[in-house]
C-alpha cells in the first residue's frame, strides 16, 4: 500500500493505472475490477457528477425496517465522526446518520443529503456501488475510490436482502476516517444489515397476520349478520361434529377432518399456486384413495389497507364452477411461504353452506400474492434441484456431462447456457490455467440463432468480463443488467450488441469448481423473463454449478484413466502387421466406450513361409485386463516362435493363467475380482500346402468366405476357457481354397445383451459375402453392418486372405541315409538356383545345405527329405525321422568338428528347428539381397 500525506491506499498504483501502466500488486481484485469497469464506462475522478432523485420514497417497506436500526448506531457512534448511510436496490441513498450532527453541516451535499445516486456506473469504486456490484461484504480505503471527493475516507457496506424474495433490497454503508479501521465495524455492519432484514421479515409476518384477524372478523361478522359472504351462504354456528342439524358445512382445521398429512400437503401446494394470483378463483384437487376437494381463493383487504388472497378448501362436497389458472411461466426469486390457520375456538366459530349435505370448509392458506409466489417459486426450485441429480451426470463423457447441465437448466433457470471448458478438462488433464485455454463445449438455448460464440470455438476473455471474473475469484458473478456491464460488452461489442437485440440481458456466470480444481465456466443468460437474474438465482446457478462440477470432475477422471488404459492396451497390441507371402492381412479394433478391455490379436511369421494368426479375449475391463492381455500376447508370440502345435499353445497358455491367478492370489491390485479367465483362438496356415490347423480355448469359431462368396464357421472343438486347468485342447485341420479368406473375431462383434447371436452371425454372413473385396474393405464393411454405436465390450477384428506357394518356386528332394548323396544335392540346388535367377545366394544355400543335410544323414533317420522355397526369402529345409535337434556351440581350435551350424548361422539370416509328428525339420533362411 502506497502512502500518500494522511491518506493510505494504492495511490501510486491509482496513478499508473490512471496513466496508462499496469497497476501494482497492492491492489485487491475487487478494487481492480471496478477502476477496470470505471475506465470502460468513460468515467473520470475528478468529473464524476452524482445524480439526485427526488422521487424516492422516504417511507419505503426497507426506511420503515431500518429505522429503529439506525437510531441504535447513531447512538452508538454518538460523538464521532460516523456517516451511516441507508440506499436502496438502485444505489440511491434514502437515510443518513451521522456520530456529530453538525456533519450533516460541514460535509458537502453529496456526502450529506439523501437522494443522490452512488451506484458504481455514476459514483464509480465507491462502497455502496461496490457492494451492490458484488452482491457482498466490501471495503474501500482512500485512494481506492475512484472519484477524488472520496480518497480522504475509508467505508465498509454490506447489501440487505429482502428474506423472502432472496433479492438486495439496500445497503447500509458506514463512512469513517482511516483512523476508526477496527475488524468490529466489519462485524457491526454485518449484524446491523441482519437486523434489519429480520424487521422487514416481521413486517411480512405481521401483514399476514393483519390479513387473518381481518378473514377471521369478516366471518365472524358475516355469521352473527346470518348475512351471504361472496355468494355462498353462511349459517350459524352449531356446535358439535363437523357438520351442523341443517346440512351446512362448518369452517375448521384441516387436521379436525381427518385429513392425512400428505392430503394437506396436496392441498397446500395448489393453494400456494392459487395464491399466486391476485384474483378469485376455484380448482378442483383429486386426492389419493378417490377423495376429491375445491379450493377456492378470494380477495381479503385488511383495515390497514393490506391486500392479500384466503384459499379454503371444501371437503366432502360441491363448489363454484371450476376453472383452471394459468401458472407462472418460469421461477423467480423464492422463500418460504408463510401460512395460517385459526384456532380450534376460531375454526369452529364460522359456518357455510355447500352445494351438498355433508361437506366441511377449512382454511387452507392466507397471505399476500407475492409471498404465494415465491413459496411456489421455490418449491420448483428445489425440484429443479431434484431433477438435475437424477439428469446430470447420466454418462462418463465430459461433454456431455456439461450439456446435460445445459439442458437441465434451460428453460426452467435460464434461456440461453454455455459452458467453456480448457482443452486440459477436454482431454481429461487438469489444467494449469484454466483461462487461457477455454473451448465452447455446450451452447443450448430456446433458440438456434441467438449470436454466442458457437459449440468449438476457442475463447478468449478479457480480464474484465463476468466470465473471468468469476474464474479469479471462484464465486459466481452476477451481472443483472448486461447493458450496463462494460466488461462483457468491451469483449467483443458487435457480437454482444446483436446478443442484446436478441433480448439477453442478464448474465449469471459461474465457475466450475470441484475438489479445489477449476474445471471451466457456465454461463446462465435470460431473455424471455422481463425480470433480471437475483441472488436466488445466482444461488441456484451455484448449486447446479456444483453438482455438475463434480460430475464432470468424474467424467475428466475417467477420461484421464480410460486414455491411460486404453494407451497401454494399445501399446500392447501389434503397432502394424508384417507383409507376408502366406495371407493378406487387415485388422480392426475398436476399444469398449465405458472401459478399455483385453482383446488382442496378433499375426506372426512361422518358419517354412507359415503364419499364426491369433484372437484372444481376457474377461473383464481395465487396466488390469489390459495388463493380463499384454501378458498372454507375449506368450503366445513366444511360444509360437517355439513352433509349438495349436493344442500345445494353448496349453502352455492355460498353465500360465492358472499360474498368475496363483500367484496374484486371485485379487485384483485394483480392488476388483482377479483373473478368472480368457479366451483365444490359435490357426496356423500353410501356404505350401493350403493347410490351416485350428484350435480354440472357448472362443467363437472362425468365418471362413469362400472364393464363389459363400461363407462357412469350421468345426473347430470349443476347448474350455484357459485359466481353468487340467482340460485338454483340440485341434482342427482344414484345407483352405485358393484365394479363401479366414476372419477371426472377438464375442464384442457379434454378442450383445440388445441382439440376439443368431441374428448377429447371419449378418455378419451377408456382411462377409463379398470374396471379391480386399481384407481392408471386409474390415470396413463388416464394422459398419456389425459394430454397435456404444460399444458395451472390446471388438478385435483379423481378416485373412489366403495365398499358395506356386509350384514352380518349391524345390523337393528326398534322400537315402546315404552321404555320397550331398554332392548330388548341392548340383541340383545349384541348377535350381539358377533357373529362379540366384545365381548370387548358390554358394550360401551349398553351404548350408550341405551341413544340414550331413547332420540328417550322420545323426537323423530316415525318411530325408530337403524343400527349397524361393519366397520372400530363400527357405532351406531339411527333415528327418529323428525328434533330437542339434544344438549351436562354439567349438575350440583344436576341435576337427562342430563348426557346422555355426556356419549355418553366419550364412543364414535366421535359422532353427520345428518338430512334426515324423521327426523334426532343421531350416535356415536366407535373404535375397544378401549377395
Amino acid at each position: 500500500m502506497a502512502v500518500t500525506g494522511d491518506r493510505i491506499g494504492p495511490a501510486l498504483s491509482r496513478e499508473r493505472f490512471l496513466g496508462g501502466e499496469p497497476a501494482g500488486t497492492g491492489v485487491r481484485a475487487p478494487i481492480l475490477d471496478s477502476w477496470l469497469r470505471c475506465r470502460l464506462l468513460g468515467l473520470s475522478p475528478d468529473g464524476m457528477e452524482l445524480p439526485h432523485r427526488d422521487d424516492y420514497d422516504p417511507d419505503s417497506r426497507l426506511v420503515r425496517a431500518a429505522g429503529p436500526v439506525l437510531d441504535r448506531l447513531q447512538a452508538r457512534f454518538s460523538g464521532s465522526r460516523m456517516n451511516i448511510a441507508l440506499a436502496d436496490a438502485n444505489g440511491t441513498v434514502l437515510q443518513r446518520r451521522f456520530g456529530e450532527p453538525e456533519l450533516a453541516r460541514t460535509l458537502p451535499p453529496v456526502q450529506s443529503v439523501p437522494g443522490f445516486v452512488f451506484a458504481e456506473r455514476f459514483a464509480g469504486t465507491n462502497g455502496i456501488g461496490l457492494a451492490l456490484t458484488e452482491r457482498r461484504f466490501v471495503q474501500v480505503y482512500g485512494a481506492e475510490h475512484f472519484a477524488e471527493r472520496g480518497q480522504a475516507n475509508a467505508c465498509c457496506a454490506t447489501p440487505v436482502r429482502d428474506q423472502l424474495s432472496g433479492r438486495i433490497a439496500g445497503v447500509l454503508c458506514f463512512g469513517y476516517p482511516y483512523s476508526y479501521e477496527h475488524p468490529a465495524l466489519s462485524v457491526l455492519v454485518r449484524r446491523a444489515a441482519e437486523a434489519i432484514e429480520r424487521r422487514m421479515t416481521e413486517q411480512s409476518s405481521e401483514r399476514e397476520r393483519s390479513l387473518l384477524d381481518t378473514y377471521l372478523d369478516a366471518e365472524r361478522h358475516a355469521r352473527a349478520a346470518g348475512a351471504a359472504a361472496d355468494g355462498w351462504h353462511v349459517g350459524p354456528s352449531v356446535p358439535g361434529g363437523p357438520e351442523g342439524p341443517d346440512g351446512t358445512e362448518r369452517l375448521v382445521e384441516l387436521a379436525a377432518v381427518g385429513l392425512h398429512p400428505q392430503d394437506q400437503t396436496i392441498l397446500k401446494e395448489r393453494a400456494t399456486e392459487l395464491l399466486t394470483t391476485p384474483r378469485r378463483a376455484a380448482a378442483r384437487v383429486a386426492l389419493p384413495h378417490g377423495r376429491e376437494a375445491t379450493l377456492l381463493s378470494r380477495p381479503v383487504t385488511s383495515d390497514s389497507g393490506v391486500e392479500g388472497m384466503v384459499v379454503e378448501a371444501v371437503i366432502g362436497g360441491g363448489g363454484p364452477p371450476v376453472h383452471r389458472l394459468p401458472l407462472p411461466p418460469r421461477p423467480g426469486p423464492a422463500a418460504p411461504v408463510s401460512t395460517a390457520s385459526p384456532s380450534p375456538a376460531d375454526a369452529g366459530a364460522r359456518s357455510g353452506s355447500g352445494s351438498g349435505s355433508g361437506s366441511v370448509r377449512g382454511l387452507v392458506l392466507v397471505g399476500e400474492p407475492e409471498v404465494g409466489k415465491y413459496a411456489m417459486e421455490a418449491r420448483r426450485r428445489l425440484e429443479l434441484l431434484a431433477e438435475a441429480s437424477s439428469r446430470i451426470g447420466t454418462t462418463l463423457d465430459v461433454t456431455r456431462t456439461a450439456r446435460e447441465l445445459a439442458e437441465t437448466a434451460v428453460p426452467r433457470l435460464a434461456d440461453y447456457v454455455t459452458v467453456d471448458l480448457p482443452g486440459a478438462v477436454l482431454r481429461g488433464d487438469e489444467s494449469t490455467a484454466p483461462g487461457t485455454d477455454l473451448h465452447r463445449a455446450v451452447l443450448h438455448g430456446i433458440r438456434d440463432d441467438c449470436p454466442f460464440c458457437p459449440a468449438g470455438e476457442r475463447l478468449d476473455f478479457h480480464d474484465d468480463t463476468p466470465h473471468m471474473r468469476a474464474l479469479a475469484a471462484g464465486h459466481a458473478v452476477l451481472e443483472p443488467e448486461l447493458r450496463s456491464a462494460a466488461g462483457w460488452i468491451a469483449q467483443s461489442p458487435d457480437r454482444s450488441r446483436r446478443v442484446l437485440e436478441h433480448g439477453v440481458h442478464s448474465l449469471i456466470a459461474v465457475p466450475l469448481l470441484a475438489r479445489g480444481v477449476l474445471l471451466g465456466i457456465v454461463s446462465f443468460y435470460r431473455s424471455e423473463d422481463p425480470a433480471p437474474f437475483g441472488e436466488d438465482d445466482s444461488r441456484l446457478a451455484q448449486e447446479l454449478a456444483a453438482r455438475a462440477a463434480l460430475c464432470i470432475d468424474n467424467a475428466r477422471r475417467y477420461t484421464r484413466e480410460h486414455t491411460l488404459a486404453l494407451a497401454l492396451q494399445r501399446s500392447l497390441l501389434p503397432r502394424g502387421l508384417p507383409e507376408l507371402g502366406a495371407v493378406e492381412v487387415a485388422h480392426r479394433y475398436l476399444p469398449a466406450e465405458s472401459g478399455v478391455g483385453g482383446d488382442w490379436f496378433d499375426v506372426i511369421p512361422l518358419s517354412g513361409t507359415r503364419v499364426a494368426l491369433l484372437v484372444g479375449d481376457v474377461v473383464g475391463h481395465g487396466i488390469h485386463a489390459a495388463a493380463t492381455m499384454g501378458r498372454l500376447r507375449t506368450a503366445a508370440r513366444n511360444f509360437a516362435e517355439l513352433e509349438l502345435a495349436p493344442d500345445e499353445l494353448l496349453t502352455h497358455l492355460d498353465n500360465m493363467l492358472v499360474r498368475l491367478d496363483r500367484e496374484e492370489g486371485g485379487e485384483d491390485p485394483a480392488g476388483g475380482s482377479g483373473i478368472v479367465g480368457a479366451t483365444c483362438l490359435y490357426a496356423v496356415y500353410d501356404p505350401t500346402t493350403r493347410q490351416c490347423v485350428m484350435a480354440r480355448a472357448g472362443h467363437l469359431p472362425p468365418a471362413l468366405v469362400h472364393p464363389d462368396g459363400g461363407v462357412t464357421f469350421p468345426d473347430v472343438p470349443a476347448g474350455p476357457p484357459l485359466g481353468l486347468g487340467g482340460l485338454p485342447f483340440e485341434t482342427a485341420e482344414v484345407e483352405l481354397p485358393e484365394d479363401s479368406t479366414l476372419v477371426l473375431y472377438t464375442d464384442g462383434l457379434v454378442e450383445d445383451r440388445h441382439r440376439d447371436i443368431d441374428l448377429a452371425l447371419d449378418r455378419l454372413t451377408r456382411a462377409l459375402a463379398h470374396p471379391e473385396r480386399t481384407p481392408e474393405e471386409t474390415c470396413r464393411a463388416v464394422m459398419d453392418a456389425m459394430a454397435p454405436e456404444h460399444p458395451a465390450d472390446d471388438i478385435a477384428l483379423l481378416v485373412a486372405r489366403t495365398r499358395t506357394v506356386p509350384p514352380g518356386r518349391m524345390a523337393v528332394w528326398d534322400l537315402p541315409a546315404d552321404p555320397a548323396r550331398v554332392g548330388e544335392v548341392r548340383a541340383a540346388v545349384t541348377r535350381r538356383l539358377a533357373e529362379w535367377g540366384l545365381d548370387e545366394l548358390a554358394f550360401a544355400a551349398e553351404l548350408v545345405l550341405s551341413e544340414l543335410v550331413t547332420n540328417a544323414v550322420r545323426y537323423g533317420g530316415e525318411p530325408i527329405q530337403v524343400r527349397l522355397i524361393h519366397d520372400r526369402a530363400l527357405i532351406c529345409e531339411v527333415s528327418d525321422g529323428s525328434s533330437t535337434a542339434p544344438h549351436l556351440r562354439r567349438a575350440a581350435s583344436t576341435d576337427e568338428g562342430g563348426r557346422g551350424l555355426f556356419l549355418v548361422a553366419q550364412l543364414a539370416q535366421a535359422w532353427g528347428t520345428r518338430y512334426t509328428p515324423q521327426g523334426k525339420v532343421i531350416w535356415a533362411e536366407c535373404a535375397l539381397d544378401a549377395a
